[in-house]
């Protein structure tokens, strides 16, 4: 038994040894790597600083000659127009892509349509406005959300595209300013005979029913009036009780509540009710920092040292081997 003993704590201190000297020899490579790395840029530090001074300089040409700038317009398309907004969105990027300046300059009319190199919208996610006063839009996203994750059907184009606002996100090679791109892209959208009139009938329809609601609302104050002078004049309590508990009251009191709040819902959307896709805001030129944007003057320094120690390394293999070979 005890000779069992003896030999499995041999056998572990030979394992211990052995794992102990891969170790040390796993560390003594990394440190001949290291040092040879070093002896090949002393040795060729002068071609080393070349290419870094030389990928500095191409990188910094690039840099200044391929800006790019991130724009966006917030819009909110009215009276049901939001698949044609979409669609229109889609007709410029397809003739961007196509490289179609003819269409962008005489149809969408952009001055300078080979400046911009992608367009595309997107909705801006508001769940609350979506539902706000709106029972069937919640129902429908709680129907929708059954068989699936809320937030996909938050985003999803069914319930997105409803939303009120949405921006109009494009890719410019210069700066440019509102009279050049954004006048005319929104001229353009706005230019269909269809919308233009359903514009002009539902901006008329809201200012009828403004009007109509205020003089209902005076109406409703009149008759408040006339109860107040009434009631002024009596002096009988249980008649005062009498109109408390008039339900027709109630009902007058609720009407001129809901109104008041639909008539300043009212004006608020005769505001933005004056174009079919109405721009709320736009910023411009934001100079575009992600990938490699603006990041070339230290890129390719390192590109090239890399590509000069790959070229290296490979020549150093196929001289080996080549002798191998012989």
């Amino acid at each position: 038994m005890s000779t069992k003993v003896s030999q499995n704590q041999e056998d572990q201190e030979i394992d211990l040894a052995l794992i102990s000297k891969k170790v040390n020899h796993f560390f003594q490579r990394i440190d001949t790597s290291i040092f040879r790395a070093i002896q090949f840029f002393i040795r060729n530090w002068i071609l080393a600083a070349v290419l870094i001074l030389l990928g500095f300089l191409a990188g910094w040409y690039f840099d200044a000659n391929r800006e790019s700038y991130d724009n966006k317009i917030i819009v909110a398309p009215n009276f049901g127009s939001v698949d044609y907004l979409y669609a229109k969105i889609d007709l410029i990027d397809a003739k961007i892509a196509s490289g179609d300046t003819v269409f962008l300059k005489n149809i969408v009319g952009i001055s300078k349509p080979k400046i911009i190199s992608k367009i595309e919208i997107k909705p801006i996610s508001d769940a609350f406005k979506f539902v706000e006063d709106k029972e069937q839009n919640f129902d429908l996203i709680k129907l929708m959300a059954e068989d699936g994750d809320i937030n996909k059907v938050l985003v999803d184009n069914v319930t997105s595209k409803n939303y009120t606002f949405h921006t109009i996100s494009f890719i410019s090679k210069e700066l440019v300013d509102d009279k050049e791109v954004i006048e005319p892209l929104l001229k353009y959208l706005n230019n269909s005979e269809y919308f233009s009139s359903i514009q002009k009938i539902g901006f008329k329809n809201l200012e009828q029913q403004i009007a109509q609601n205020d003089t209902i609302i005076a109406q409703i104050d009149h008759v408040l009036k006339g109860f107040s002078s009434t009631v002024k004049n009596t002096g009988r309590n249980d008649k005062l009780v009498y109109y408390n508990e008039n339900t027709q009251l109630n009902d007058i009191i609720k009407t001129k509540q809901y109104l008041v709040i639909e008539q300043g819902k009212n004006r608020l959307k005769l505001v933005s009710s004056d174009k079919t896709i109405k721009d709320i805001n736009a910023t411009l030129n934001i100079k575009n920092t992600k990938s490699v944007f603006g990041k070339l003057k230290f890129i390719l320094p390192v590109l090239f040292i890399l590509i000069f120690v790959f070229i290296y390394l490979f020549k150093a293999f196929y001289k080996k081997q080549f002798q191998k070979s012989l």
